[in-house]
């Protein structure tokens, strides 16, 4: 089951990270890697370098992330998650729940909305599921609901609990049964064989403390073992006479074998997975741990004595609520909120919570080490004592560096502080053992301490670059032919020159604040040609000093037989040197033999992925010169052409004599014949537009609208004409 995922806003790891991020520029590849393989490709190097950093980065977030208590974060995400729209009552009490275990007081009212709701479900014959929600809001709210209501809902629960054969049904009925008893003093909520009902409940236990949902269903589940727990809690508050308490005590057996199949990651955080597989919704293991934590806090509210878990285990549960962040869903949001408020108060075990503000320390700015302890709620913690067991590096667990030293206690702020590191602690990465000791004995049996917590601690500084010195050698005798001395803490400008049959060597020391040697996690030598083509090498450790020597005999077939200038850039970096650098050291001219011809050929530069989503270059495009016009005379010589078929048209009209005395007398042949000619008139108008502005779509689907219009008149006039013409005839 993989871990839940951490949002970025719960990350712990709030404190001086400047350092940190800023030497993770220079972090590339791994200072371990063999000489053979030192070599990288031109251009290659710059995109592995860069996914190598960023997984690098990410293991040293990932190792220093230590959940904290709850904090403002939570605040604002519960604000944001919890709007005050709601669909159900069981959406609209998780957010009224959280707002009140988190003492928000900016929120959204939704009493008179909720309360609507409340009366609604508790008058009406609502399933058993909704009922209990409506209690539930109805407690927080205090709604105003007759007194009668309460007594009716009683007497059905009652007879629910008696028939249920499903172990949801009776949690629901006998949770809605307590919340009445906690909100109404006169209504009789007792069971009267409560006996019988916490056998039934029971009988639906397995042997390794998990439950089954029906007697029907053989499949077992942890999720419904929480649910179980918290029923069998309200059977023992709603019962009239007190229970048998040998069955108590196998449900606290129950409870002790279902904390031994507890799921456990390394860092000492324990969770619970659900292992059943036949119901129709499977529950992660968020709400599989929440439903387990109410169920046990609930029963051990209720029985005498105590539920006796291991403080290591219920501590480890705290750490798995805080460890996931804040998350993204509402209902998940709830489970953690109010599984942390359980554990916050409880007569379990009180999980105490320790957290670093920083983890990453400067020796040079004398930063002090800080220390909080709280309850999962950030609530103040008894009185209690720090202690720094031992303190050693992450390479060498046997070599101890600090031991039982007990920490400053700073009222003021509540916090616990190592004002000065000892002068054996360096720059490095560490692991701090601490141990909480409370003043008073007797609260080792209400409070969950964890023994000794390890913490990652990351400790900077900045790093002396000194004895840097780069030189040109002879192949054959190993004389030196031109050597400088670099001061690698200024500006860096060599000039040299060398050829094939030499060697160039490079070497310079790191020291640490204390004055030892310091190995970087990064340290390459690079050339770059002028034609962009880069060949980078891992600087080697001998101990005293870093040293590289590069013999351009073995190294002419690498560089393509490239000869010219080569810009010289060394890189060193480290997580916890604060003075990482990338810095231009000058350039080398080197004259390489010729490239024999079956020598590999020169690859192409690789294309940066960064450049496809920038701006594109330009199109410059140019249009083609219009064609010559005719002249002016000539196109108006051609329209006067155009027109005389028209002016034919007009005088062959007057030569033939034309008249109106045809055109019909009476209203409605008249109307057609006016509607005849005025529609060729339109069609005539519309060649005019298509000349010149309409195109050829829009003229042809107007034609034909009028097309049908003409028919339509056209029909009508000529066949009153026809038939005028037939009567003349006849008569």
């Amino acid at each position: 089951m993989p871990r839940p995922k951490t949002t970025s806003s719960s990350v712990a790891f709030e404190g001086n990270t400047t350092h940190l991020k800023s030497s993770l520029r220079s972090a590339f590849l791994p200072s371990h890697l063999p000489a053979a393989n030192a070599f990288i490709g031109a251009g290659m190097a710059r995109y592995l370098g860069r996914l190598l950093a960023l997984l690098f980065a990410a293991s040293i977030c990932g190792a220093v992330t230590i959940p904290g208590p709850v904090s403002d974060a939570h605040r604002s995400a519960a604000s944001e998650l919890f709007d005050g729209s709601f669909s159900s009552l069981e959406e609209a009490y998780e957010a009224l729940r959280v707002f009140e275990i988190l003492a928000i007081g900016n929120k959204p009212d939704v009493s008179a909305t909720a309360c609507k709701k409340v009366v609604e479900n508790l008058g009406s014959s609502s399933p058993v599921k909704d009922l209990f929600y409506a209690l539930k809001v109805n407690g927080i709210l205090k709604c105003k609901v007759n007194a009668d209501v309460f007594k009716d809902i009683a007497v059905r629960l009652k007879a629910t609990v008696t028939d249920a054969s499903t172990l949801v049904d009776m949690y629901y009925s006998i949770g809605s049964l307590v919340l009445i008893k906690d909100q109404v003093s006169d209504v009789d909520v007792l069971l009267a064989d409560a006996d019988g009902t916490f056998h039934s409940i029971k009988a639906l236990s397995q042997s390794d403390g998990r439950w089954r949902y029906s007697s029907d269903n053989p499949e077992s589940s942890t999720y419904a073992a929480g649910l179980a727990l918290e029923a069998l809690a309200g059977v023992i508050s709603l019962a009239s006479s007190e229970i048998d308490l040998s069955r108590v005590k196998t449900v606290k057996n129950d409870i002790l074998k279902l904390f031994d199949s507890i799921e456990k990651y390394d860092d000492g955080t324990f969770y619970f997975d659900e292992k059943f597989v036949g119901g129709s919704e499977h529950q992660g293991s968020l709400s599989t741990t929440s439903s387990v934590v109410r169920g046990v806090i609930a029963f051990a509210s209720v029985i005498s004595g105590k539920v006796n878990l291991p403080g290591n285990k219920v501590l480890g549960l705290a750490k798995f609520f805080l460890g996931i962040g804040i998350p993204g869903d509402a209902k998940d949001f709830f489970n953690q909120v109010e599984s942390l408020a359980l554990l916050e108060n409880n007569r379990v075990s009180i999980p105490l919570v320790l957290s670093l503000p920083e983890t990453v320390y400067s020796l040079s700015k004398r930063d002090q080490l800080k220390v909080r302890v709280n309850t999962v709620l950030g609530s103040a913690a008894p009185p209690l004592t720090v202690k720094l067991v031992q303190a050693f590096r992450s390479d060498a667990k046997d070599s101890v560096i600090i031991e039982s030293k007990e920490l400053q206690y700073d009222k003021s702020n509540g916090i616990h502080v190592l004002e000065v590191f000892p002068d054996n602690v360096d720059v490095g990465t560490y692991v701090f053992v601490f141990e909480i000791v409370l003043h008073d004995s007797a609260g080792e049996k209400v409070f969950a301490t964890g023994g000794q917590i390890h913490v990652p601690i990351y400790v900077t500084g900045i790093i002396e670059v000194s004895n840097a010195e780069i030189a040109v050698l002879d192949s054959d005798l190993g004389s030196v032919e031109t050597q400088k001395k670099l001061d690698l803490a200024g500006n860096v400008v060599v000039e040299l020159s060398a050829n094939h049959l030499q060697k160039l060597r490079f070497s310079f020391q790191l020291k640490t604040p204390h004055g030892h040697a310091f190995k970087p996690h990064q340290a390459f030598f690079k050339l770059k040609h002028e034609t962009k083509h880069e060949h980078i090498f891992v600087v080697g450790n001998t101990g005293k000093k870093f040293e590289i020597i590069l013999d351009f005999l073995g190294l002419v077939e690498k560089f393509y037989y490239l000869s010219g200038r080569y810009d010289i850039e060394l890189t060193v970096g480290d997580a916890v040197m604060e003075n990482s650098f990338l810095r231009p050291l000058g350039h080398v001219d080197l004259e390489l033999p010729e490239a024999p011809e079956k020598a590999a050929r020169l690859p192409p530069l690789p294309v940066d992925p960064y450049l496809r989503y920038g701006p594109k270059a330009e199109i410059a495009h140019i249009f083609r010169a219009p064609e010559k016009r005719p002249p002016q005379n000539l196109s108006l010589t051609f329209l006067s052409l155009t027109l005389l078929p028209f002016i034919g048209f007009l005088v062959g009209l007057l030569r033939l004599g034309v008249n109106l005395k045809n055109f019909p007398s009476s209203a409605a042949p008249a109307t057609y014949a006016i509607l005849f000619h005025l529609g060729i008139a339109a069609v005539l108008l519309l060649y005019v537009l298509f000349w010149l502005k309409l195109d050829l779509f829009t003229t042809l689907k107007t034609v034909g609208l009028l097309g049908v219009f003409l028919m339509f008149v056209g029909h009508r006039i000529l066949s009153h004409l026809a038939s005028a013409s037939s009567k003349l005839k006849s008569a």
